[in-house]
């Protein structure tokens, strides 16, 4: 592997290159950068996929949505449409991506739009509901084109950015001095028993710039909900667990399952996988051939987004399938730091 990187290297500088050069434009505004009335809080990351937005997006909604108009913006990553659409009860993944609609669903009062022109999604947001006082978008921290009011970067404390090198050899989407947009810098997926030594040396490698906060998060793991109409079992150790997932890293969630038993049989696929219906009848299969009656099927909750629609759904109907859904937890005591700065920055 590391052979295969230093080979890639060649390619990764003509990459990082390319992307320096959009960098720099922008940056001295030969290439315009569009700046909003409201505030426009993005959610984004170096790397490709995998630290932890979606999360984060809810954790805003959850924070702002009872005293602002919340609207969010993604651009609907693997969706079958294009252009701008906003998000219903009734979307499909295929149509909207599924963490727009794990967005709606969860957040039914809360406007959800996709559209990967972000400057005119946004537009088309504020012609139409004026009553708009935030707008969140979703991996946006590569969209130049709009200058967000706060650019919140996020890095997996597994991989931080800063150990990892650009595209193809490594990661990240760009060079790691992109870093310096950010106004805020979160280390997500941490230990929940991360101690103060490590935090400081954590933040010592980040090298944060004077203007930037840092700040470390967990994942808080929820208690199971039905994909399909079944009573929610115990696990405990002879739980036999088949987990099915289309994310970047199941790591940490194998392990948080771990805890409970050591009967687990992964099932992993790319993110942002769209199920078909040969791969869930030989889910189905996979289940029926497990001799134990101590049996279930966990997914994560954008999986499920990508599970519920009419063709899957009847395949998986008669077993016990849950997804397990996440939140953001802030390490230290800092969550009411990181509320008070954002709520600042809004009003």
């Amino acid at each position: 592997m590391k052979q295969l990187r230093l080979l890639l290297l060649p390619v990764s500088f003509i990459y990082g290159c390319i992307v320096a050069i959009r960098n720099f434009l922008y940056n001295t505004g030969i290439l315009p950068s569009k700046k909003f009335k409201i505030p426009v809080i993005s959610v984004g990351n170096l790397t490709v996929g995998g630290t932890g937005k979606t999360p984060q997006i809810e954790y805003l909604i959850r924070l702002l949505n009872e005293k602002y108009p919340v609207a969010t913006l993604s651009r609907g990553y693997a969706r079958s449409t294009s252009g701008f659409i906003y998000v219903n009860s009734n979307s499909t993944s295929t149509e909207v991506g599924d963490e727009p609609r794990q967005f709606k669903l969860k957040f039914p009062d809360v406007t959800v739009a996709v559209d990967a022109n972000r400057v005119h999604g946004i537009k088309k947001l504020l012609q139409d509901h004026k009553e708009l006082r935030v707008i969140l978008l979703d991996d946006a921290f590569q969209h130049r084109a709009v200058k967000p009011s706060v650019s919140i970067l996020l890095t997996d404390h597994s991989k931080l950015f800063y150990k990892d090198e650009v595209l193809p050899s490594g990661t990240l989407r760009e060079y790691k001095s992109g870093a310096k947009r950010a106004d805020i810098i979160i280390v997500t997926k941490c230990p929940a028993s991360l101690s103060p030594i490590e935090k400081r040396c954590l933040t010592s490698d980040i090298n944060p710039q004077a203007y930037q906060q840092v700040y470390f998060t967990t994942i808080s793991y929820g208690e199971l909900i039905p994909v399909t109409q079944q009573k929610v079992p115990e696990i405990n150790a002879e739980t036999h667990i088949i987990l099915l997932t289309g994310i970047v890293n199941a790591q940490p969630l194998i392990k948080h399952l771990s805890a409970k038993t050591v009967h687990i049989t992964h099932i992993p696929y790319p993110d942002h996988h769209e199920y078909s219906i040969v791969e869930l009848v030989n889910l189905k299969q996979k289940f029926e051939n497990i001799t134990s009656a101590n049996k279930i099927i966990i997914t994560t909750e954008k999986d499920a987004m990508r599970i519920d629609k009419a063709g899957l759904l009847e395949v998986v109907q008669q077993l016990p399938l849950f997804y397990i859904p996440i939140e953001t937890v802030f390490l230290f005591d800092e969550g009411e730091a990181f509320n008070k700065q954002i709520r600042e920055y809004v009003k």
